[in-house]
């Protein structure tokens, strides 16, 4: 069964057009990204797979059934970006309410909210308040919440927003080892974050679908010439296009950004051209950070190359 089904998708707002005729078939057990400028009818689209608002006209269906619907009960949550914790009560509280909500007895609560807090390397703030934690064990606190009853479906506008990179990784490590029983869609404008953490990303622009995306490098492709991205590290471009173009194989070399180059070539292995490249660099007495093989995702959203 699809996790995700949507046809010819439509939402107004009065008279204004929001999301248009999307339809994509997403599978489970792998980890979505979910991407687009301001405006481009994420939050929408997040809404109605909520069952928070109903389409205008088009059909959804998550597990099979409509959003919203009793039987998506526990199965699916979500982490709105601005969640925010009732300043109140301790964090013990507010999570075994929400366990409660699910149909845990107050035992069964308690050990489910420390379940969670621990997933998140939170255990010890069980019995704080809101008000003692900072920003990022905040936020934590609140994709601890959308893990409660661990469900199929976990929906992530902007999660690791705010956090340090050590807590922003341990968000991201999260993901990948509960990513076999759980299916994540994020919502991020953070592009390499999610090409580290997802399989298929989904490209809105003005309320459409503008690519669907296919990380996983398994897609067959008739066009023989391959990508590698290369940052350097305070490197000369004009000497570093014009030393790589002389290695075998090579097709273009492009500057994307400062120390930032595209490498087009049509050798069917990569090693030789890795290790001519690496050579090559190394001989130069340059330094580079990071070696990917094919292009980024901001290259394969917003390029034409």
């Amino acid at each position: 069964m699809s996790l995700i089904q949507c046809q010819g998708l439509n939402k107004k707002f009065a008279e204004k057009t929001v999301l248009h005729e999307l339809s994509f078939d997403l599978p489970s057990g792998q980890p979505i990204a979910l991407v687009g400028p301001n405006g481009a009818g994420k939050t929408t689209l997040f809404s109605i797979l909520c069952g928070y608002i109903r389409p205008t006209s088009g059909s959804v269906e998550i597990l099979g059934q409509t959003p919203g619907s009793s039987a998506l009960f526990g199965r699916v949550s979500a982490l709105p970006q601005d969640a925010q914790l009732d300043p109140r009560f301790s964090i013990c509280r507010q999570l075994m309410l929400y366990a409660q909500l699910q149909g845990f007895n107050r035992r069964n609560a308690k050990i489910e909210a420390e379940r969670v807090l621990s997933l998140m390397q939170l255990s010890d703030v069980l019995h704080q308040k809101p008000a003692a934690l900072s920003h990022g064990m905040r936020k934590r606190v609140t994709i601890a919440q959308a893990l409660i009853g661990s469900p199929e479906l976990v929906l992530l506008d902007e999660p690791t927003a705010g956090l340090d990179p050590v807590n922003a990784r341990n968000i991201r490590d999260l993901v990948n080892e509960h990513s076999d029983n759980t299916t994540f869609i994020i919502s991020s404008h953070n592009l390499s974050e999610l090409e580290e953490l997802c399989d298929t990303v989904l490209h809105l622009n003005n309320g459409r679908l503008q690519q669907q995306v296919d990380l996983t490098g398994t897609q067959e492709t008739p066009n023989p010439l391959s990508y590698l991205t290369v940052q350097m590290d305070n490197c000369p471009a004009d000497a570093f296009i014009r030393r790589i173009s002389d290695i075998p194989g090579v097709e273009t070399v492009e500057t994307r950004q400062k120390n930032h180059f595209l490498i087009s070539y049509y050798l069917i292995n990569t090693s030789p051209l890795d290790q001519a490249l690496l050579q090559c660099i190394k001989d130069s007495q340059w330094d580079y950070r990071q070696l990917i093989k094919g292009k980024t995702l901001e290259e394969q959203l917003f390029s034409n190359a």
